[in-house]
């Protein structure tokens, strides 16, 4: 058994539910771990006093590793490709289809170590990856093995295009796979790699890649699938306007009402972005629980537009955090994500019309954009949707708050780094968000310390990012 003491910390925001409405926020607070679990979280006096290892917090904000509900980590290689910078989302693909053709196993192993260092850093200790694109012998476990070797905790979802151009997919045809295939390895993946277990290390699930690029009979053998074997489904939803229209015109219908005739909606289902989910559409998500990834940087970068994330929370639909494709954001720090999630429901809010309320003093007022929008997302909104949210997106009740018998999922940041000064002074869980995005001085997975002082301890990271950028350069001259 491997032991961890985290003492006296200035703050361990624990997001749990131990006060109805409240979640804790502890000051000059212990966190003791044994093994994976979280043991014991309150004054050093009351827990052990010696450990393996042990952190002087003292100067340090505490929370539940961050979780990402949304990623495709391969993009990492083709971050601000000159000819798609300006695109919009089907154009960015069409740009993008031709290089990713030419993914290796390695170039997948590699930029998902790569994309898993840098959430690592910010203070994100689970991830989920959406790789949908097989060519040249690459396989999910070539992910996998990554995520093992680095020390995170992966949703791995088995991504899939089945609809190439010539039957009026978005995706050319070289980089399609048949059906039976997809499902064959499908199953394979699940029999070999995932747990149901606490604290499991690798979780898989069944993800055909978005109604352009897939038929609906995948979506229904794929549900009957995941559904048999008890693991969670993934894909893209209703994204951008182009998106919309598609569906409207290949299939007659919304993406909410294609995803509901599939068998695609449920508390084992998650979508990501829903920027174009309408009313009718919010209401069959919150009845069915069906989870939402929210990628608020790759929207903005895509300018897909800002999806009702404050009509979703309200209504009872599970919302989670997403960076997206690291071509698409084009980076992956889950704080900033964080912090853009809440500044971008503000400024959403602002753009509505105004409204007559009740005010304070019971008179009826007309209120601007302006004056709702700053409540629209609070700093601890926003962090509840990148923790609590999170795990409840992915299915996982043993992740996404600080308390006994959880898993030791934690995230430490300095509170007197630069990006602090003047602000923690005043709140500590406040100014994570409202100032400058730090990197975590360290990251706690399953118990294990992978960010010791703002380093990685379990890749050397300078050979790696050498390599990297080696293979970015090589697939892009593949279509050069």
């Amino acid at each position: 058994m491997h032991t961890l003491l985290i003492k006296n910390a200035r703050c361990v925001a624990t997001f749990d539910d131990q006060q109805p409405g409240l979640a804790r926020e502890l000051t000059d607070a212990s966190i003791f771990v044994r093994d994976h679990r979280i043991e014991a979280i309150g004054p050093l006096a009351d827990l052990p006093q010696t450990a393996d290892e042990v952190i002087d917090a003292r100067h340090h904000l505490v929370t539940p590793g961050l979780i990402n509900t949304h990623h495709h980590m391969y993009q990492s290689l083709t971050r601000a490709i000159p000819a798609v910078q300006n695109a919009e989302l089907f154009g960015w693909l069409r740009g993008l289809y031709p290089i990713w053709a030419g993914l290796t196993p390695e170039m997948v192993h590699v930029s998902t170590k790569v994309a898993m260092a840098e959430l690592l850093l910010s203070g994100c200790t689970t991830s989920s990856d959406h790789l949908y694109i097989y060519p040249n012998g690459v396989r999910l476990d070539d992910s996998i093995e990554a995520a093992q070797q680095i020390g995170m905790r992966f949703v791995a979802s088995r991504g899939s295009m089945s609809v190439g151009q010539s039957q009026g997919g978005l995706p050319p045809d070289q980089v399609v796979e048949t059906e039976t295939a997809i499902l064959k390895d499908t199953q394979r993946l699940i029999e070999t790699w995932h747990s149901h277990a606490h604290g499991a290390m690798v979780n898989i699930a069944v993800a055909p890649c978005s109604p352009f690029s897939v038929s609906r009979d995948l979506m229904r053998e794929s549900a009957s699938l995941a559904r048999s074997y008890g693991v969670r489904l993934h894909t893209h939803l209703a994204e951008n306007d182009h998106d919309l229209a598609y569906t409207r015109e290949k299939f007659n219908c919304t993406p909410t009402q294609y995803a509901q005739d599939l068998g695609w909606l449920g508390a084992d289902v998650w979508h990501a972005h829903c920027v174009k989910l309408d009313d009718e559409g919010i209401s069959l998500f919150a009845a069915s629980r069906t989870g939402v990834a929210h990628c608020p940087c790759s929207n903005m970068r895509l300018g897909s537009g800002i999806a009702p994330i404050r009509k979703m929370l309200n209504t009872g639909v599970p919302v989670g955090l997403g960076v997206d494709g690291s071509a698409s954001n084009d980076a992956a720090h889950m704080v900033n994500e964080a912090r853009q999630a809440m500044l971008l429901a503000r400024v959403g809010r602002a753009m509505q019309a105004p409204e007559t309320r009740v005010a304070a003093d019971g008179s009826q007022r007309t209120f601007f954009g302006c004056d709702l929008g700053p409540a629209e997302m609070t700093p601890r909104d926003a962090l509840n949707v990148a923790t609590r949210g999170g795990a409840q997106v992915l299915g996982r009740t043993d992740i996404g708050h600080l308390a006994v018998g959880m898993c030791a999922d934690l995230a430490l940041f300095d509170l007197n780094s630069l990006a602090f000064a003047g602000g923690a002074v005043h709140d500590p869980v406040g100014a994570l968000l409202l100032c400058a995005s730090p990197q975590a001085a360290y990251t706690v997975v399953n118990g294990q310390v992978v960010v010791r002082q703002g380093v990685l301890t379990t890749v050397e990271l300078e050979p790696l990012l050498a390599r990297h950028n080696a293979l970015a350069l090589q697939l892009a001259l593949k279509v050069s």
